[in-house]
Protein backbone atom coordinates (compact mmCIF):
# COMPACT_ATOMS: atom_id res chain seq x y z
CA UNK A 1 0.00 0.00 0.00
CA UNK A 2 1.27 3.44 -0.86
CA UNK A 3 0.73 6.34 1.54
CA UNK A 4 -2.90 7.43 1.41
CA UNK A 5 -2.92 10.11 4.07
CA UNK A 6 -6.05 11.86 5.14
CA UNK A 7 -9.64 12.34 4.20
CA UNK A 8 -11.45 15.40 5.46
CA UNK A 9 -15.16 15.52 6.07
CA UNK A 10 -17.31 17.97 7.98
CA UNK A 11 -20.51 19.92 8.26
CA UNK A 12 -19.08 23.37 8.29
CA UNK A 13 -21.58 25.67 9.92
CA UNK A 14 -20.19 28.78 11.53
CA UNK A 15 -22.97 28.83 14.16
CA UNK A 16 -22.99 25.21 15.10
CA UNK A 17 -20.12 23.70 13.21
CA UNK A 18 -19.98 19.97 12.68
CA UNK A 19 -16.52 19.18 11.43
CA UNK A 20 -15.08 15.98 10.12
CA UNK A 21 -11.48 15.48 9.09
CA UNK A 22 -10.30 12.09 8.03
CA UNK A 23 -6.79 10.85 7.23
CA UNK A 24 -6.74 7.91 4.91
CA UNK A 25 -4.63 4.78 4.70
CA UNK A 26 -0.92 4.14 4.62
CA UNK A 27 1.74 1.68 5.71
CA UNK A 28 3.72 2.25 8.86
CA UNK A 29 6.53 4.48 7.74
CA UNK A 30 7.98 7.93 8.27
CA UNK A 31 4.79 9.22 6.67
CA UNK A 32 2.56 7.46 9.18
CA UNK A 33 -0.07 8.96 11.46
CA UNK A 34 1.56 9.36 14.83
CA UNK A 35 -0.12 10.14 18.14
CA UNK A 36 1.51 11.25 21.35
CA UNK A 37 -1.39 11.94 23.65
CA UNK A 38 -2.85 10.46 26.77
CA UNK A 39 -6.24 10.12 25.04
CA UNK A 40 -4.89 7.90 22.25
CA UNK A 41 -4.58 4.16 22.72
CA UNK A 42 -1.41 4.00 20.62
CA UNK A 43 0.93 6.27 18.68
CA UNK A 44 0.09 5.19 15.14
CA UNK A 45 -3.02 4.58 13.04
CA UNK A 46 -3.21 3.73 9.37
CA UNK A 47 -6.47 5.65 9.09
CA UNK A 48 -7.31 8.62 11.27
CA UNK A 49 -10.76 10.19 10.94
CA UNK A 50 -11.17 13.64 12.41
CA UNK A 51 -14.80 14.19 13.27
CA UNK A 52 -17.63 11.77 13.86
CA UNK A 53 -20.29 13.21 11.59
CA UNK A 54 -22.09 11.28 8.86
CA UNK A 55 -19.17 11.24 6.44
CA UNK A 56 -16.63 10.39 9.12
CA UNK A 57 -18.52 7.50 10.65
CA UNK A 58 -19.43 6.12 7.21
CA UNK A 59 -15.84 6.27 5.99
CA UNK A 60 -14.40 4.86 9.21
CA UNK A 61 -16.72 1.86 8.77
CA UNK A 62 -15.55 1.44 5.18
CA UNK A 63 -11.88 1.83 6.12
CA UNK A 64 -12.25 -0.69 8.94
CA UNK A 65 -13.12 -3.30 6.31
CA UNK A 66 -10.00 -2.39 4.34
CA UNK A 67 -7.31 -2.19 7.00
CA UNK A 68 -8.87 -3.64 10.15
CA UNK A 69 -10.53 -1.94 13.09
CA UNK A 70 -7.32 -1.70 15.10
CA UNK A 71 -5.75 0.49 12.42
CA UNK A 72 -8.56 3.06 12.35
CA UNK A 73 -9.26 5.87 14.82
CA UNK A 74 -11.89 8.63 14.91
CA UNK A 75 -11.27 11.96 16.61
CA UNK A 76 -14.59 13.30 17.88
CA UNK A 77 -15.26 15.26 21.10
CA UNK A 78 -19.06 15.02 21.12
CA UNK A 79 -20.78 12.31 23.13
CA UNK A 80 -23.91 12.51 20.96
CA UNK A 81 -24.39 11.94 17.23
CA UNK A 82 -27.36 13.64 15.55
CA UNK A 83 -29.34 12.83 12.43
CA UNK A 84 -29.72 16.48 11.51
CA UNK A 85 -32.15 16.15 8.56
CA UNK A 86 -34.83 15.26 11.10
CA UNK A 87 -34.60 18.74 12.66
CA UNK A 88 -36.88 20.16 9.96
CA UNK A 89 -39.68 18.03 11.39
CA UNK A 90 -38.60 18.65 15.00
CA UNK A 91 -38.90 22.40 14.43
CA UNK A 92 -42.45 21.86 13.17
CA UNK A 93 -43.50 19.60 16.04
CA UNK A 94 -43.77 16.50 13.84
CA UNK A 95 -40.87 14.64 15.48
CA UNK A 96 -39.17 14.66 18.87
CA UNK A 97 -35.60 15.92 19.16
CA UNK A 98 -34.66 12.73 20.99
CA UNK A 99 -35.46 10.74 17.84
CA UNK A 100 -32.54 12.46 16.08
CA UNK A 101 -29.94 11.58 18.71
CA UNK A 102 -27.87 8.53 19.59
CA UNK A 103 -24.75 8.14 21.72
CA UNK A 104 -21.61 8.55 19.62
CA UNK A 105 -20.33 5.32 21.12
CA UNK A 106 -23.28 3.45 19.61
CA UNK A 107 -22.55 4.59 16.04
CA UNK A 108 -18.78 4.16 16.22
CA UNK A 109 -17.76 1.05 14.23
CA UNK A 110 -16.94 -1.80 16.58
CA UNK A 111 -13.22 -2.03 17.33
CA UNK A 112 -12.40 1.41 15.89
CA UNK A 113 -10.60 3.63 18.40
CA UNK A 114 -12.59 6.70 19.51
CA UNK A 115 -10.27 9.56 20.50
CA UNK A 116 -12.33 12.07 22.49
CA UNK A 117 -10.49 15.23 21.49
CA UNK A 118 -10.47 18.14 19.04
CA UNK A 119 -7.99 18.95 16.29
CA UNK A 120 -6.01 22.16 16.81
CA UNK A 121 -3.47 22.31 13.96
CA UNK A 122 -2.84 20.75 10.57
CA UNK A 123 0.49 20.36 8.79
CA UNK A 124 0.08 18.13 5.73
CA UNK A 125 3.65 18.70 4.58
CA UNK A 126 4.82 16.89 7.70
CA UNK A 127 1.86 14.52 7.77
CA UNK A 128 0.97 15.83 11.17
CA UNK A 129 -2.21 16.76 12.97
CA UNK A 130 -2.18 18.21 16.46
CA UNK A 131 -5.06 17.60 18.80
CA UNK A 132 -6.27 19.40 21.88
CA UNK A 133 -4.82 16.78 24.20
CA UNK A 134 -1.41 16.79 22.50
CA UNK A 135 -2.33 14.03 20.09
CA UNK A 136 0.12 14.25 17.23
CA UNK A 137 -1.51 13.01 14.09
CA UNK A 138 -2.20 14.10 10.58
CA UNK A 139 -4.99 16.58 10.08
CA UNK A 140 -6.97 19.26 11.83
CA UNK A 141 -10.41 20.62 12.58
CA UNK A 142 -12.08 22.68 15.29
CA UNK A 143 -15.62 23.43 16.36
CA UNK A 144 -17.22 26.75 17.23
CA UNK A 145 -20.73 27.48 18.43
CA UNK A 146 -22.18 31.01 18.79
CA UNK A 147 -24.47 32.26 21.52
CA UNK A 148 -27.89 30.64 21.67
CA UNK A 149 -31.09 32.55 21.14
CA UNK A 150 -32.13 33.95 24.50
CA UNK A 151 -35.26 35.71 23.30
CA UNK A 152 -38.69 34.26 22.48
CA UNK A 153 -40.22 34.30 19.00
CA UNK A 154 -36.87 33.36 17.40
CA UNK A 155 -35.79 29.88 16.37
CA UNK A 156 -33.44 28.03 14.06
CA UNK A 157 -33.58 24.46 12.82
CA UNK A 158 -29.81 24.51 12.30
CA UNK A 159 -28.76 23.82 15.89
CA UNK A 160 -29.70 21.28 18.53
CA UNK A 161 -29.84 24.22 20.95
CA UNK A 162 -32.40 26.23 18.97
CA UNK A 163 -34.53 23.81 16.96
CA UNK A 164 -37.09 23.36 19.74
CA UNK A 165 -37.36 27.14 20.01
CA UNK A 166 -38.67 27.10 16.45
CA UNK A 167 -41.57 24.87 17.50
CA UNK A 168 -42.23 27.09 20.55
CA UNK A 169 -42.28 30.25 18.40
CA UNK A 170 -44.56 28.50 15.90
CA UNK A 171 -47.04 27.56 18.61
CA UNK A 172 -46.93 30.96 20.31
CA UNK A 173 -47.54 32.91 17.09
CA UNK A 174 -50.54 35.26 17.39
CA UNK A 175 -50.59 37.86 14.63
CA UNK A 176 -48.10 39.69 12.40
CA UNK A 177 -45.06 38.96 10.28
CA UNK A 178 -43.52 35.49 10.20
CA UNK A 179 -40.10 35.87 8.58
CA UNK A 180 -37.87 33.06 7.31
CA UNK A 181 -34.33 33.89 6.21
CA UNK A 182 -31.58 32.58 3.91
CA UNK A 183 -28.07 34.06 4.42
CA UNK A 184 -25.51 35.31 1.94
CA UNK A 185 -23.21 32.31 2.45
CA UNK A 186 -23.14 28.62 1.55
CA UNK A 187 -25.47 26.68 3.86
CA UNK A 188 -26.05 23.12 4.93
CA UNK A 189 -29.12 21.80 3.07
CA UNK A 190 -30.16 24.85 1.08
CA UNK A 191 -33.79 23.73 1.03
CA UNK A 192 -34.22 23.66 4.80
CA UNK A 193 -34.85 27.42 5.27
CA UNK A 194 -38.04 27.19 3.21
CA UNK A 195 -39.14 23.73 4.38
CA UNK A 196 -39.95 25.11 7.83
CA UNK A 197 -41.80 28.00 6.18
CA UNK A 198 -44.18 25.65 4.35
CA UNK A 199 -44.68 23.59 7.50
CA UNK A 200 -45.41 26.73 9.53
CA UNK A 201 -47.97 27.88 6.98
CA UNK A 202 -49.64 24.47 7.10
CA UNK A 203 -49.71 24.52 10.91
CA UNK A 204 -51.33 27.96 11.03
CA UNK A 205 -53.93 26.88 8.50
CA UNK A 206 -54.73 23.90 10.68
CA UNK A 207 -55.00 26.02 13.85
CA UNK A 208 -56.97 28.86 12.26
CA UNK A 209 -54.19 31.45 12.54
CA UNK A 210 -53.30 31.67 8.86
CA UNK A 211 -55.41 34.80 8.11
CA UNK A 212 -53.41 36.66 10.77
CA UNK A 213 -50.00 35.60 9.46
CA UNK A 214 -48.03 37.59 6.89
CA UNK A 215 -45.44 35.02 5.79
CA UNK A 216 -42.22 36.32 4.25
CA UNK A 217 -39.22 34.49 2.83
CA UNK A 218 -36.28 36.88 2.77
CA UNK A 219 -33.47 35.27 0.82
CA UNK A 220 -30.08 36.53 -0.26
CA UNK A 221 -30.42 34.49 -3.45
CA UNK A 222 -31.94 35.60 -6.71
CA UNK A 223 -34.00 32.42 -7.18
CA UNK A 224 -36.18 30.31 -4.92
CA UNK A 225 -34.22 27.12 -5.73
CA UNK A 226 -31.18 26.37 -7.86
CA UNK A 227 -32.81 23.71 -10.07
CA UNK A 228 -35.45 25.17 -12.39
CA UNK A 229 -37.73 22.13 -12.45
CA UNK A 230 -38.20 22.23 -8.70
CA UNK A 231 -38.12 26.02 -8.51
CA UNK A 232 -41.12 26.21 -10.83
CA UNK A 233 -43.05 23.78 -8.61
CA UNK A 234 -42.16 25.73 -5.46
CA UNK A 235 -43.20 29.04 -6.98
CA UNK A 236 -46.63 27.55 -7.69
CA UNK A 237 -46.96 26.56 -4.03
CA UNK A 238 -45.81 30.00 -2.92
CA UNK A 239 -48.40 31.64 -5.13
CA UNK A 240 -51.19 29.34 -3.93
CA UNK A 241 -50.37 29.99 -0.28
CA UNK A 242 -49.91 33.74 -0.63
CA UNK A 243 -46.34 33.81 0.65
CA UNK A 244 -44.19 36.89 -0.01
CA UNK A 245 -40.67 36.28 -1.33
CA UNK A 246 -38.04 39.02 -1.17
CA UNK A 247 -34.93 38.21 -3.20
CA UNK A 248 -31.42 39.60 -2.61
CA UNK A 249 -32.48 40.37 0.94
CA UNK A 250 -29.89 39.44 3.58
CA UNK A 251 -30.42 39.45 7.35
CA UNK A 252 -27.69 41.57 8.97
CA UNK A 253 -29.06 42.36 12.44
CA UNK A 254 -31.72 41.18 14.90
CA UNK A 255 -33.01 43.59 17.53
CA UNK A 256 -34.67 40.96 19.65
CA UNK A 257 -35.80 43.36 22.38
CA UNK A 258 -37.84 45.26 19.77
CA UNK A 259 -38.73 42.22 17.64
CA UNK A 260 -37.07 43.84 14.65
CA UNK A 261 -35.02 42.23 11.88
CA UNK A 262 -32.74 44.33 9.71
CA UNK A 263 -32.12 43.28 6.11
CA UNK A 264 -29.62 44.59 3.57
CA UNK A 265 -30.54 44.97 -0.09
CA UNK A 266 -27.73 43.11 -1.84
CA UNK A 267 -28.49 44.90 -5.10
CA UNK A 268 -27.90 48.19 -3.29
CA UNK A 269 -25.14 47.56 -0.72
CA UNK A 270 -25.55 49.61 2.42
CA UNK A 271 -29.29 50.07 1.95
CA UNK A 272 -31.25 48.41 4.74
CA UNK A 273 -34.85 47.79 5.66
CA UNK A 274 -36.32 46.99 9.07
CA UNK A 275 -39.12 44.45 9.49
CA UNK A 276 -41.14 43.88 12.63
CA UNK A 277 -41.70 40.20 13.36
CA UNK A 278 -43.96 38.02 15.46
CA UNK A 279 -41.88 34.98 14.54
CA UNK A 280 -38.38 34.83 13.06
CA UNK A 281 -36.68 31.68 11.78
CA UNK A 282 -32.98 32.38 11.27
CA UNK A 283 -30.73 30.44 8.96
CA UNK A 284 -27.33 31.53 10.28
CA UNK A 285 -24.39 32.51 8.05
CA UNK A 286 -22.11 29.51 7.61
CA UNK A 287 -18.54 28.89 6.54
CA UNK A 288 -15.52 26.64 6.96
CA UNK A 289 -14.14 26.06 10.46
CA UNK A 290 -11.40 28.41 11.65
CA UNK A 291 -8.85 25.63 11.53
CA UNK A 292 -9.28 25.28 7.76
CA UNK A 293 -9.09 28.99 6.99
CA UNK A 294 -5.60 29.68 5.58
CA UNK A 295 -4.79 25.98 5.99
CA UNK A 296 -2.46 24.30 3.46
CA UNK A 297 -5.27 21.89 2.56
CA UNK A 298 -7.80 24.64 1.82
CA UNK A 299 -8.58 26.88 -1.14
CA UNK A 300 -8.71 30.66 -0.91
CA UNK A 301 -12.15 30.51 0.69
CA UNK A 302 -11.20 28.04 3.41
CA UNK A 303 -12.76 24.89 1.93
CA UNK A 304 -10.77 21.67 1.55
CA UNK A 305 -9.47 21.74 -2.02
CA UNK A 306 -10.32 18.43 -3.67
CA UNK A 307 -10.82 17.09 -7.17
CA UNK A 308 -14.58 17.26 -7.68
CA UNK A 309 -14.72 13.84 -9.36
CA UNK A 310 -12.33 11.69 -7.29
CA UNK A 311 -12.44 13.60 -3.95
CA UNK A 312 -8.65 13.37 -3.76
CA UNK A 313 -6.82 16.53 -2.68
CA UNK A 314 -5.44 18.58 -5.55
CA UNK A 315 -2.02 19.05 -3.93
CA UNK A 316 -1.60 16.29 -1.35
CA UNK A 317 -2.25 12.87 -2.94
CA UNK A 318 -2.62 11.21 0.46
CA UNK A 319 -5.39 13.58 1.51
CA UNK A 320 -9.07 13.15 0.62
CA UNK A 321 -12.21 15.14 1.30
CA UNK A 322 -15.86 14.32 1.87
CA UNK A 323 -18.82 16.36 3.04
CA UNK A 324 -19.52 19.97 3.84
CA UNK A 325 -15.96 21.16 4.47
CA UNK A 326 -14.93 20.52 0.86
CA UNK A 327 -15.19 22.90 -2.07
CA UNK A 328 -17.31 20.46 -4.07
CA UNK A 329 -19.77 22.60 -6.07
CA UNK A 330 -22.91 20.78 -4.97
CA UNK A 331 -25.55 21.14 -2.28
CA UNK A 332 -24.35 20.10 1.19
CA UNK A 333 -26.62 17.26 2.31
CA UNK A 334 -26.45 13.80 3.88
CA UNK A 335 -27.50 12.42 0.49
CA UNK A 336 -24.43 14.01 -1.06
CA UNK A 337 -22.24 12.45 1.66
CA UNK A 338 -23.71 9.04 0.88
CA UNK A 339 -22.88 9.29 -2.82
CA UNK A 340 -19.44 10.73 -2.05
CA UNK A 341 -18.64 7.90 0.38
CA UNK A 342 -19.12 5.30 -2.32
CA UNK A 343 -16.85 7.15 -4.74
CA UNK A 344 -14.22 7.88 -2.08
CA UNK A 345 -14.16 4.22 -1.09
CA UNK A 346 -13.28 3.29 -4.69
CA UNK A 347 -10.76 6.13 -4.96
CA UNK A 348 -8.86 5.08 -1.84
CA UNK A 349 -8.89 1.43 -2.87
CA UNK A 350 -7.15 2.28 -6.15
CA UNK A 351 -4.68 4.73 -4.58
CA UNK A 352 -3.72 2.02 -2.08
CA UNK A 353 -2.78 -0.13 -5.09
CA UNK A 354 -0.76 2.71 -6.68
CA UNK A 355 -3.42 3.08 -9.35
CA UNK A 356 -5.21 6.21 -10.55
CA UNK A 357 -8.80 6.75 -9.41
CA UNK A 358 -11.42 5.96 -12.05
CA UNK A 359 -14.75 6.25 -10.22
CA UNK A 360 -16.23 9.73 -10.70
CA UNK A 361 -18.62 11.63 -8.45
CA UNK A 362 -21.25 13.43 -10.55
CA UNK A 363 -22.31 15.87 -7.84
CA UNK A 364 -25.41 13.88 -6.89
CA UNK A 365 -27.34 15.37 -4.01
CA UNK A 366 -30.91 15.26 -2.80
CA UNK A 367 -33.23 17.62 -0.99
CA UNK A 368 -36.61 16.32 0.19
CA UNK A 369 -38.56 19.59 0.07
CA UNK A 370 -41.16 19.24 2.79
CA UNK A 371 -44.18 21.31 1.75
CA UNK A 372 -46.67 20.21 4.42
CA UNK A 373 -47.14 17.64 7.16
CA UNK A 374 -47.78 14.91 4.60
CA UNK A 375 -46.24 16.07 1.31
CA UNK A 376 -42.70 16.25 -0.09
CA UNK A 377 -41.13 17.20 -3.41
CA UNK A 378 -38.09 14.92 -3.73
CA UNK A 379 -35.46 17.01 -5.49
CA UNK A 380 -32.44 15.11 -6.83
CA UNK A 381 -29.82 16.71 -9.06
CA UNK A 382 -26.17 16.83 -10.12
CA UNK A 383 -23.29 19.28 -10.51
CA UNK A 384 -25.01 20.91 -13.49
CA UNK A 385 -28.22 21.55 -11.54
CA UNK A 386 -29.95 19.01 -13.74
CA UNK A 387 -32.51 16.60 -12.24
CA UNK A 388 -31.03 13.17 -11.49
CA UNK A 389 -34.14 11.43 -10.23
CA UNK A 390 -34.28 7.93 -8.81
CA UNK A 391 -37.90 7.08 -9.59
CA UNK A 392 -39.56 6.95 -13.05
CA UNK A 393 -42.15 9.55 -12.03
CA UNK A 394 -42.26 13.33 -11.98
CA UNK A 395 -40.57 14.09 -8.65
CA UNK A 396 -41.44 17.78 -8.84
CA UNK A 397 -44.96 16.80 -7.75
CA UNK A 398 -45.90 16.87 -4.06
CA UNK A 399 -46.35 13.29 -2.88
CA UNK A 400 -47.35 11.63 0.38
CA UNK A 401 -45.13 8.64 -0.41
CA UNK A 402 -42.11 10.93 -0.56
CA UNK A 403 -43.06 12.44 2.80
CA UNK A 404 -43.03 9.02 4.44
CA UNK A 405 -39.72 8.29 2.77
CA UNK A 406 -38.31 11.49 4.29
CA UNK A 407 -39.86 11.11 7.73
CA UNK A 408 -39.77 7.36 8.26
CA UNK A 409 -37.54 5.52 5.78
CA UNK A 410 -34.52 7.81 5.47
CA UNK A 411 -33.72 7.77 9.21
CA UNK A 412 -33.65 3.96 9.09
CA UNK A 413 -31.38 4.08 6.03
CA UNK A 414 -29.10 6.58 7.78
CA UNK A 415 -28.62 4.69 11.04
CA UNK A 416 -28.47 1.19 9.59
CA UNK A 417 -26.80 1.58 6.21
CA UNK A 418 -25.00 4.92 5.65
CA UNK A 419 -23.25 5.03 9.02
CA UNK A 420 -22.28 1.38 8.67
CA UNK A 421 -20.66 2.06 5.31
CA UNK A 422 -23.14 0.12 3.20
CA UNK A 423 -25.08 2.92 1.52
CA UNK A 424 -23.40 4.82 -1.29
CA UNK A 425 -26.45 6.57 -2.66
CA UNK A 426 -29.34 5.48 -4.92
CA UNK A 427 -27.42 5.21 -8.22
CA UNK A 428 -27.93 1.41 -8.52
CA UNK A 429 -31.65 1.78 -7.76
CA UNK A 430 -31.92 4.60 -10.29
CA UNK A 431 -30.30 2.46 -12.95
CA UNK A 432 -32.75 -0.34 -12.23
CA UNK A 433 -35.78 1.95 -12.17
CA UNK A 434 -34.82 3.56 -15.47
CA UNK A 435 -33.91 0.29 -17.18
CA UNK A 436 -30.23 1.19 -17.35
CA UNK A 437 -30.80 4.62 -18.86
CA UNK A 438 -29.41 7.72 -17.14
Amino acid sequence: MSPVGAALSCSCLRPGVWLLLKPGIQKKSSLGLHTAARCAAKDYYEVLVLGGGSGGIAMSARMKRKVGAGNVAVVEPSKTHYYQPLWTLVGAGAKQLSASARPTESVMPEGVEWIKSRVTALDPDKNCVRLENDVKTKFLLSICLPEGFHHPKIGSNYSVHTVEKTWKALQDFKEGNAIFTFPNTPVKCAGAPQKIMYLSEAYWRKTGKRPKANIMFNTSLGVIFGVKKYADALLEIIKERNIAVNYKCNLVEVRADKQEAVFENLDKPGETEVHQYEMLHVTPPMGPPDVLINSPVSDENGWVDVNKETLQHKKYPNVFGIGDCTNLPTSRTAAAVAAQSGVLDKTISLVMKNQSPTKKYDGYTSCPLVTSYNKVILAEFDYNAQPLETFPIDQSKQRTTMYHMKADMMPILYWNALLKGYWGGPAPIRKLMHLGLK
